[in-house]
């Protein structure tokens, strides 16, 4: 089932994705998220009522927003693709574990919705990434069991001021959480709709113009390791988002550099999930 949450009219509900359609669910059902559909463990119950329903509304009339909205945390991993590493040029051997971060809900909007360029950046980048949904709540999962952990998989664009990732000396929070700079989305597919074996194909485009073009296999760290990993130091929760890594490809690795600018459309795709697609804006 492919699940997305928008916004039509003055009202926020979510629904099933059906063709061209909408079912909507929240006034099918007593709850009133995404979020809280997973932390119930009703995303079967949500698909058995969606099955043969008729939709409710044009996707292209509503305006979509990010798949779960409000997650407690959203973890997002760095140098996460084979070649990713050497990419850098500084030396240094391949990390021994995975590179991390938080963002904020803020920084991100839904596909459709301006990516918008900070003002104070010249160096507006993209990263196309598959993002994970957790669907319920572990510390200290172990590898094999971390497929039953996941709810389903959603697209991230790991919008990114570049020259803010180094403003301190060692982090990158701040050029990586300005507001509405990412974006996530369209929809959340159910896990059940995943081969977990099958590796996804990731690729994101500029204008039409591919840039970024690689497969899961070629993760330094699979989605199971990330969860094992993740949950050494925290617990995960019903709807928390794990962002697993880029491909080689974005922006700032071309020589010279090649920045988003106000109008270009970035589109992030895989087949089994759908298409990510953004227009770059100017910050008012």
């Amino acid at each position: 089932m492919k699940i997305a949450t928008f916004e039509h009219g003055d009202q926020v509900s979510y629904g099933a994705v059906v063709g061209d359609g909408i079912v909507d669910l929240r006034k099918r059902t007593k709850h009133v998220s995404v979020l809280h559909l997973i932390a119930t463990n009703w995303l079967a119950e949500a698909e058995k009522i969606a099955e043969g329903a008729s939709p409710d509304i044009a996707l292209k009339d509503v305006r979509l927003v990010p798949p779960v909205v409000c997650p407690e945390k959203i973890l997002c991993i760095g140098v996460n693709y084979g070649n990713r590493h050497a990419e850098y040029k500084d030396g240094g051997e391949p990390a021994k574990y995975p590179s991390m971060f938080f963002r904020t809900p803020g920084s991100f909007v839904g596909s459709g919705e301006p990516l918008v360029k900070p003002s104070v950046t010249q160096q507006f980048d993209y990263e196309g990434e598959i993002a994970l949904v957790i669907g319920k709540e572990g510390r200290r999962i172990a590898k094999e069991k971390a497929y039953e952990h996941i709810a389903g998989y959603t697209l991230c664009n790991e919008g990114t001021a570049r020259e803010w990732t180094r403003h301190s000396k060692f982090n990158v929070t701040q050029g990586k959480n300005f507001d509405a700079s990412g974006s996530l989305g369209p929809w959340m597919v159910t896990a059940n709709e995943i081969n977990p074996a099958k590796p996804l194909h990731l690729t994101t485009k500029v204008n039409g113009e591919l840039r970024q073009d690689d497969t899961t296999a070629n993760l330094l760290f699979t989605f199971a390791d990330l969860l094992a990993y993740i949950t050494i130091f925290t617990t995960l929760k019903p709807g928390d988002i794990v962002v697993t890594g880029t491909p080689v490809g974005a922006g700032a690795r071309f020589d010279p550099p090649r920045w988003l600018k106000a109008g270009d459309v970035v589109d992030i795709s895989v087949p089994e999930i759908g298409t990510l697609s953004n227009r770059v804006a100017d910050e008012a």
